[in-house]
């Protein structure tokens, strides 16, 4: 259970932030920078809720859901592996989250006609925010893979994975608060040359 009786504790004074098995971390360490942008990414999630709460009550559903998700992948990024005792089960991303994201982009993109150019992140304003979600998950995902691989941080494949789904269902989910597609801004290649 969190228990949050105390806002600041001053503890990050020093440059150092603590992980979920208490060891202290620079604040610009891979790790933290990697769930730093995930959190990034929840609040422009939030953000786009303000729009697809209003007419988009489907995609607003799971977008809630994944807020919810994303909290997960913060504590399991948030927490390595560690053979101290924690006197807890980290919490971590498992492939039902996985499994349940590409149901949804299956799902909602049945709704959308194939695309024959690129669009830009633009149209309504769910969509144009969606796709700035979308662009900040790709860069946590960016961190979190620059972490394991150069920092030798172990970091599961499902948080990967989770990650590498959530960008694809955000860029579908643009789409549909583009009315289905209908309102979405092509790419036209050299038009400005």
């Amino acid at each position: 259970m969190v228990r949050l009786n105390k806002i600041y504790t001053k503890t990050g004074d020093d440059g150092t932030t603590g992980l979920g098995s208490g060891e202290r971390r620079k604040k610009y360490d891979a790790r933290v920078e990697a769930y730093g942008t995930v959190d990034e990414a929840n609040a422009t999630i939030g953000m786009a809720r303000l729009y697809t709460g209003l007419n988009h009550g489907d995609i607003d559903q799971v977008l809630a859901r994944i807020q919810n998700d994303l909290f997960d992948l913060g504590a399991d990024l948030s927490t390595p592996p560690s053979d101290k005792e924690l006197g807890y089960e980290p919490l971590r991303i498992v492939p039902s989250q996985v499994e349940r994201l590409e149901n949804d982009i299956d799902a909602f993109n049945a709704r959308l006609s194939p695309l024959k150019s690129f669009i830009l992140p633009a149209g309504s304003p769910a969509a144009t925010t969606l796709h700035l979600a979308r662009t900040i998950v790709r860069r946590a995902e960016r961190l979190t893979v620059q972490a394991r691989d150069e920092a030798g941080e172990t970091i599961s494949e499902e948080a990967i994975r989770y990650l590498n789904r959530l960008s694809d269902f955000l860029f579908v989910a643009a789409r549909i608060c583009n009315d289905d597609g209908q309102r979405d801004v092509l790419w036209v290649p050299g038009a400005s040359r």
